[in-house]
């Protein structure tokens, strides 16, 4: 039966509860509902916050954000990692409805005396109630005599019980009627990591990988070697270090450079070909090092304000030992062999991938086994590749396993895949998602997109913008060249909480195989060591924009959420105009900040517009102008509702504004 005042639409709220939804400590997350009443006496709204030990943390009264649809809204801030619940109370608002009669026959001389009258004994009833404190109470008490002392006009009287410290009373503890609440929503709240982070992926082996000309081998990189690479990325302000499978690779079907089937003897294997007579998911190839290595891997790491994220793929070369020890786990073809891995066209003949229906209980033990193999080694994020090939259900089981030991340990989906799956997968658990990013171009693609991320679908799902990955090399980088690589750059950095880039993006490299999204010569099937400090000393990398992106984002709390996008209008198509605003309740500094990109999408080519900037959504009158400082040049600017731009792809593909003083 529906409550005596109705409180319907609650949000956030996923699938009607059958979920939580999440935020990190210190979110503002804003709660909404309808609420009504019948006839005309006023309504009002509370939004109540309660901890994960059950003890009541807050209630915040709700605004009416659309009176005519009867929307309220309030934002509550959550300060604790855990499960805590929501609701929402609707309440018949007699002070208000009182004030608002009042009001009206006063100043028509209508019934004076009764109203006033009705609202000295509505406040002297009010000052009784427990709980309220000494100075309210005696305001009250002031104000119901001011209403009933007839020797003043009746305005006056009037504005005894309208007074600031009446509102200040009723505002702390209002008088509430025929209260009737909602049902209690789960919020899971997670740490920052799980929302705001910059990652940074590259291959181990690749770093100190040497190669002697005279013999025609290589010698790999290290654990070791590769930690020295750590200060350089931490320099650059990124948060977590990310590592590809660095498990003991297959010979069996072998894929060598450029995914040809015909290896050379030094060719390393892909990595996400696991498993070999040396050992499985639970690893380390020996070429790589040792566990000891990796655990010295993880302290530098954590010295340098680092943590480690590692690839969980769950699938296995020919060699993995599980083939041999629980041949049940994967699929048998007709002829007796071994299915592998097939993505028409794309065929995978080093991986066989598993069968998650043959034996289901012993496949869910092992892998959580191994992954808390790594987590007492110190991994604390785990981008996993293609779960969506894997069963949902197994995922929403591990996942609650680990975090049930370890609620520190995030999970990343690389799940390129159809809107349900990525959907239902961060609703299971998964706390950050691999998105469309990577292939949305144009204003209207990118408007669109983040517009749907950053609706409803931000209670549960966590973007993750990365502009290429180890297997994608987009056609827009391909041929945009290093204007396009600062561009998507900025425009991951600064649209979504969570970025990542793959090694190598600073030296733009944007060379195809031929015929393929994905860079020739991929370092999946080979060794790449780079120069990257001489490609500092030549002024041809991008480190020192990377390092300015990510300056930019931790200094400034509005680009550390995703629900506070707003997207402004530009004459020119190829002008992407955006801002990012925390008012100084939601931000948790306690200072508000207010972010503006415009963005030239057009590599190729300077740009000329007018940008017409909706002032409101900024927290501005229409009539309003600011200062606007350029995060990336430092330059200044008078702006307003109209503002003229220019921008060059080659010199600065887009501004980053900060308005000082919002």
């Amino acid at each position: 039966m529906i409550a005596r005042i109705p409180v319907l639409s609650v949000a956030p709220v996923v699938d009607c509860g059958r979920w939580p939804a999440r935020c990190i400590v210190g979110e503002a997350v804003p709660v909404r509902a309808t609420v009504f009443r019948e006839g005309h006496d006023a309504v009002a709204a509370t939004a109540v916050l309660t901890a994960p030990d059950g003890r009541e943390h807050s209630r915040v009264r709700m605004d009416p954000l659309e009176p005519g649809l009867d929307l309220w809204g309030a934002d509550l801030v959550p300060d604790a990692e855990g499960d805590w619940t929501f609701r929402v109370e609707g309440w018949s608002d007699p002070y208000g409805t009182w004030e608002h009669d009042a009001v009206l026959k006063v100043a028509a001389d209508v019934d004076t005396e009764l109203m006033l009258l009705e609202g000295a004994r509505l406040l002297e009833a009010a000052a009784l109630e427990a709980g309220r404190s000494p100075i309210h109470q005696q305001a009250l008490k002031q104000a119901a005599l001011g209403l009933l002392d007839a020797t003043r006009p009746p305005q006056a009287r009037l504005a005894a019980g309208t007074s600031a410290s009446v509102r200040s009373a009723l505002t702390a503890a209002p008088v509430r009627e025929l209260v009737s609440s909602s049902e209690e929503f789960g919020l899971r709240v997670q740490r920052e990591r799980a929302l705001v982070g910059a990652w940074y992926e590259f291959f181990p082996r690749s770093e100190g990988a040497t190669y002697d000309a005279a013999t025609e081998k290589w010698t790999s990189g290290t654990l070791r070697t590769a930690a020295e690479r750590l200060p350089a990325i931490a320099a650059m302000g990124f948060d977590v270090a990310y590592l590809p499978p660095v498990h003991p690779i297959g010979t069996t079907n072998r894929k060598g450079r450029n995914n040809t089937l015909r290896p050379r003897p030094q060719d390393p294997g892909s990595p996400y070909a696991t498993g070999s007579p040396a050992g499985g998911h639970d690893a380390i190839d020996p070429a790589l090092g040792t566990f000891e290595d990796f655990d010295a891997f993880v302290a530098k790491a954590r010295g340098l304000g680092l943590e480690v994220a590692l690839d969980l793929a769950l699938q296995c070369s020919p060699d993995h030992p599980w083939v041999t020890t629980n041949p049940q786990w994967f699929t048998t073809r007709a002829d007796g062999s071994i299915a592998y891995a097939e993505n028409p066209p794309k065929k995978y003949q080093d991986i066989y991938p598993l069968n998650f229906d043959n034996d289901p209980k012993g496949i869910y033990a092992e892998v959580l086994r191994v992954v808390l193999v790594w987590v007492e080694h110190g991994v604390t994020l785990f981008r996993v590749d293609n779960p969506h090939t894997k069963p949902v259900q197994f995922w929403e089981w591990l996942i609650a396993e680990v975090n049930e030991r370890h609620p520190q340990v995030i999970f990343l989906a690389e799940a390129f895949t159809r809107p349900a799956m990525m959907h239902t997968l961060a609703k299971v658990g998964f706390h950050q998602s691999y998105t469309y990013f990577t292939w949305r171009n144009t204003k209207e693609e990118l408007t669109e997109y983040l517009t749907e991320l950053s609706g409803p679908a931000a209670d549960y799902m966590r973007p993750s913008f990365w502009p290429t990955t180890h297997d994608i090399l987009t056609p827009y980088l391909q041929y945009g060249g290093r204007p396009a690589f600062r561009l998507r750059a900025a425009l991951a950095a600064t649209m979504v909480p969570t970025w990542g880039i793959y090694a190598g993006y600073e030296l733009v490299e944007n060379v195809a195989r031929p015929g393929v999204e994905e860079q020739i010569d991929n370092e999946k099937y080979e060794y790449k060591p780079r120069d990257w400090q001489g490609a500092l000393e030549r002024g041809v990398s991008l480190a020192p924009w990377l390092t300015r992106l990510n300056q930019i984002r931790r200094e400034h709390p509005a680009l550390q959420r995703l629900r506070n996008i707003a997207f402004h209008r530009a004459d020119d198509d190829a002008i992407l105009v955006y801002s990012r605003r925390l008012t100084a309740a939601q931000s948790p500094s306690g200072r508000a900040d207010l972010v503006i990109v415009v963005a030239n999408l057009d590599p190729h080519a300077t740009r000329e517009s007018m940008v017409h900037l909706d002032l409101p959504a900024l927290g501005m009158d229409w009539q309003s102008s600011f200062v606007a400082h350029d995060l990336v040049s430092g330059q200044e600017w008078h702006w307003g509702e109209h503002v003229f731009v220019r921008l060059d792809p080659h010199l600065e593909p887009v501004h980053i504004v900060h308005v000082r003083g919002a």
